[in-house]
C-alpha cells in the first residue's frame, strides 16, 4: 500500500506530469459540465493528447479526465437542472431546488467535497484490495448482472413515494423505448416502423437533455420569470461556490461515507457504472434516511449521496481494468484501447510485473480529486456568471446548447428532433404527474436487463429455476422484490400501528 502510494506521487508530482493531470482536470471539468459530453465521451475527446505520451503517464492523463468529467456534471445539475453527464442526474433533485432557493454557492460546495471523497475513498479501496475485489466480481455471470440491474430498476419506488404508480409507469415507458431498434441477440428490427433513424435505438443523452433542459425552459417561459440560483442576494454574478464548514460536513458523514463504498462496489462490477451507483445510493439513502420526505426539497444529504457514488465508481471501476483487464465501463474501455495501441499487455499480470501503472492511476486519483475543487470552483464561477442573463434571452441560450449537444453525439439532426420530443414529453410529464427521471432510468438500464437476462437464459438452456437460484443472484432478487414491494405494504404497516 505504502509502496504503491509513494511511487503513485513519485510518479504524478513530476512537474511536466503534474501540468499534464492539471489539464486534464481543467478538460474533464469543462467537458462534463457540457449538456451531452458524457464521462466517456470526454475521455474519447482526451484520447489523442494521450497518444503522444508515455504510457504510464497516459493512463493517469485519461483517469485525471475521468474523475473530473464526473465532477464537472454536477454543476450545471445545480445550476440549471441540466445534468452534463447521466450520473449527474440524481444531483438535480436536490441540487436545482437548493440553486432555486438561493442557495446556489453551497449545493456547489456539498457537490464538489462529496465528489473528493469519494474519489479519495474509491482511490484507496483499489490500491488496497484491487486483486481481491476484482476476484468478487469475477463470480459475477449474466444472472448477477441482470440482478444488480434490476436492483437500480427497483429503485423507482423510492423516486416518487407520493405517486408511485405513476412513477412506475413512467420507468417501465423507458424500458420500453429500451427496447427499440435492432435486438441485441438476434439482430431483428423492433419498434421500428421502418423507420431507419431508430435502427440504432433511443439514444440516452439526448433523451435526458430534452426531458431534464429543455423540459425546465419550457417551465421556466410559462413562469416567466428570470432563474435565480445567487445567494441571498439577487446579483447572480457574485455568486461564490461555499465550501461547507466542519460542522455541516460532519451532519452528513453517514450518507456521504454510505455512498462511497457503494460506489466502489457498484464501479467494480462490469458494465454496471456510475449512473446505477448514483441512483442506486440515492434510493438507498430516501430507505434509511431519518428525513426521507426530505429528500428531493433541496437538502445536502441528496446532492451528497448522489455526488459521492457516481465519483467513487470511477476508482471502481478502474479495478478489473488493472487486475484482470475487463474494462468496468465506456471510459475504461477506451482507456484500455490506448494502452493497448502503446503495445501494453492488459490482463492479471499487468500488476505484478508492471505495478507502476497501478500506481500512476492511484497517484492520478489522489492528485485529481483535490486539484479538481480548485478548478471546479472556478469553472462553476463562469457558469453561474450566465445565471444574471435575462431568461428571454438564457432560455434559448440553454435549448441551443442543448441542440448542439445532442447533435455533437452521432453528427445526427435526428438526435435533436428525438431532444425536442423529448423535451415536450417532459413538460407534459410535470404537468400530468409523471416522473422523468424514472424514464431515464428505464431507459439506462433497459438494454443492461434484457442482455444479461437473454444470455442467462441462454446458458441455462432455458432454465429459469437455475437463473434465480444463484446465491448472488437470489439475494439480490429479494431485496429488488422487498424495494418494490415495500411502499405499497406500507400505509397498511403503519394503519396498523396506528389502529
Amino acid at each position: 500500500m505504502f509502496s504503491t502510494l509513494f511511487t503513485g506521487l513519485k510518479i504524478v508530482l513530476t512537474p511536466s506530469t503534474f501540468l499534464l493531470i492539471t489539464a486534464g482536470t481543467i478538460l474533464g471539468v469543462i467537458f462534463g459540465a457540457m449538456p451531452g459530453v458524457s464521462a466517456s465521451m470526454a475521455v474519447a475527446l482526451a484520447l489523442p493528447f494521450a497518444y503522444a505520451m508515455n504510457p504510464v503517464i497516459a493512463i493517469a492523463f485519461l483517469v485525471a479526465v475521468y474523475c473530473a468529467s464526473i465532477t464537472g456534471g454536477g454543476i450545471t445539475a445545480i445550476l440549471f437542472r441540466i445534468p452534463g453527464t447521466p450520473s449527474s442526474a440524481p444531483t438535480t433533485f436536490d441540487g436545482y431546488p437548493m440553486a432555486q432557493r438561493g442557495e446556489a454557492g453551497k449545493a456547489l460546495g456539498f457537490s464538489l467535497v462529496a465528489s473528493a471523497v469519494g474519489g479519495l475513498i474509491a482511490a484507496f479501496a483499489m490500491a488496497l484490495i484491487s486483486p481481491q475485489l476484482s476476484a468478487v466480481a469475477l463470480k459475477f455471470g449474466p444472472s448477477e448482472l441482470f440482478a444488480v440491474s434490476f436492483l437500480g430498476l427497483s429503485v423507482l419506488s423510492c423516486l416518487d413515494s407520493g405517486n408511485i404508480v405513476k412513477t412506475l409507469i413512467s420507468g417501465l415507458l423507458g424500458l420500453f423505448l429500451a427496447c427499440v431498434g435492432m435486438d441485441p441477440m438476434l439482430g431483428i428490427a423492433r419498434f421500428t416502423w421502418g423507420n431507419s433513424t431508430l435502427l440504432s435505438g433511443i439514444e440516452m443523452i439526448p433523451v435526458m437533455i430534452g426531458l431534464f433542459a429543455v423540459t425546465e425552459v419550457l417551465k421556466q417561459t410559462v413562469k416567466q420569470k428570470k432563474i435565480d440560483g445567487a445567494n441571498e442576494s439577487d446579483n447572480t454574478s457574485k455568486m461564490k461556490t461555499v465550501l461547507p464548514s466542519f460542522a455541516e460536513l460532519w451532519e452528513t458523514k453517514i450518507p456521504m461515507l454510505r455512498a462511497s463504498v457503494l460506489g466502489t462496489v457498484v464501479g467494480i462490477l462490469p458494465g454496471a457504472g456510475a449512473t446505477i451507483a448514483s441512483f442506486l445510493s440515492y434510493a438507498i439513502e430516501k430507505k434509511v434516511s431519518k428525513h426521507p420526505e426530505k429528500l428531493g426539497t433541496g437538502i445536502p444529504d441528496g446532492i451528497v449521496v448522489s455526488e459521492a457514488a457516481n465519483n467513487a465508481a470511477t476508482g471502481g471501476s478502474m479495478v478489473p481494468l488493472l487486475s484482470l483487464g475487463i474494462p468496468g465501463g465506456n471510459a475504461a474501455a477506451i482507456m484500455m484501447t490506448a494502452l493497448v495501441i502503446k503495445g501494453v499487455q492488459i490482463g492479471p499480470m499487468l500488476i505484478k510485473t508492471q505495478p507502476e501503472y497501478l500506481a500512476s492511476v492511484f497517484g492520478s486519483m489522489l492528485l485529481t480529486n483535490i486539484v479538481m475543487v480548485i478548478v471546479a470552483m472556478g469553472v462553476a464561477k463562469v457558469f453561474a456568471k450566465i445565471l444574471a442573463v435575462p431568461y428571454s434571452v438564457l432560455g434559448p441560450v440553454i435549448v441551443m446548447l442543448a441542440a448542439i449537444g445532442a447533435y455533437a453525439l452521432n453528427n445526427n439532426t435526428g438526435d435533436v428532433v428525438l431532444m425536442a420530443g423529448a423535451g415536450i414529453i417532459g413538460y407534459m410529464f410535470v404537468k400530468l404527474g409523471y416522473n422523468s427521471a424514472a424514464l431515464v432510468l428505464g431507459l439506462v438500464l433497459g438494454q443492461m436487463c434484457e442482455s444479461n437476462f437473454r444470455r442467462a437464459y441462454t446458458l441455462t438452456n432455458g432454465s429459469l429455476v437455475q437463473i434465480f437460484t444463484k446465491p448472488i443472484t437470489a439475494v439480490i432478487m429479494t431485496a429488488c422484490v422487498i424495494m418494490l414491494v415495500y411502499p405499497f405494504v406500507k400505509p397498511f404497516i403503519s394503519k396498523k400501528k396506528e389502529a
